[in-house]
């Protein structure tokens, strides 16, 4: 088996009930061609850098997974005929990968996951401290305005000397 990522994006007013038959669907394919899922994460709305299909979001969907080539083909089959599907692109990321290899890219998909939610986590009771602070309070600053003030003389300087 091979390893692979897909990520598709779906037409927004589908409904949660829409997204979760396709994305079932998709899953089922992989199985059916005896992958494994590795790992699912549904993104969810987002908006798109540039209209799609006259779509200005998207339902976004990350699938990873081990299967055979046949299962991509079929996976992207489905996906070119229901016009459900705005986008879609798959990305091989290995040859090969065996059981312990999949359990290896579960086990570091969980560490990313984690080290991503304690960051979050960190970032949120910063930006709680922020808001507690005074707006009166000075924010100290590290530039110095005379040093820019005699860079900017200095090339008044310079443009003098070439007239």
């Amino acid at each position: 088996m091979r390893h692979y990522e897909t990520t598709y994006i779906l037409r927004p007013n589908l409904g949660d009930a829409i997204f979760t038959e396709i994305v079932d669907r998709t899953n089922a394919i992989v199985a059916d061609f005896g992958g494994t899922l590795i790992s699912e994460e549904r993104i969810g709305m987002r908006r798109l850098a540039y209209a799609i299909k006259k779509e200005v979001q998207g339902y976004y969907v990350y699938i990873n997974f081990a299967a055979p080539g046949e299962a991509v083909a079929e996976i992207e089959r489905i996906f070119r005929i229901d016009d459900r599907v705005l986008r879609y692109l798959t990305i091989k990321l290995g040859d090969s990968i065996d059981t312990e290899g999949i359990e290896a890219e579960r086990e570091r998909i969980a560490a990313t996951a984690a080290a991503r939610a304690a960051r979050d986590a960190a970032e949120a009771e910063e930006e709680a401290k922020g808001r507690g602070r005074r707006r009166d309070t000075p924010v100290e600053r590290d530039d110095d305005k005379s040093d820019s003030q005699t860079d900017d003389e200095d090339d008044a300087d310079e443009s003098d000397d070439e007239e």
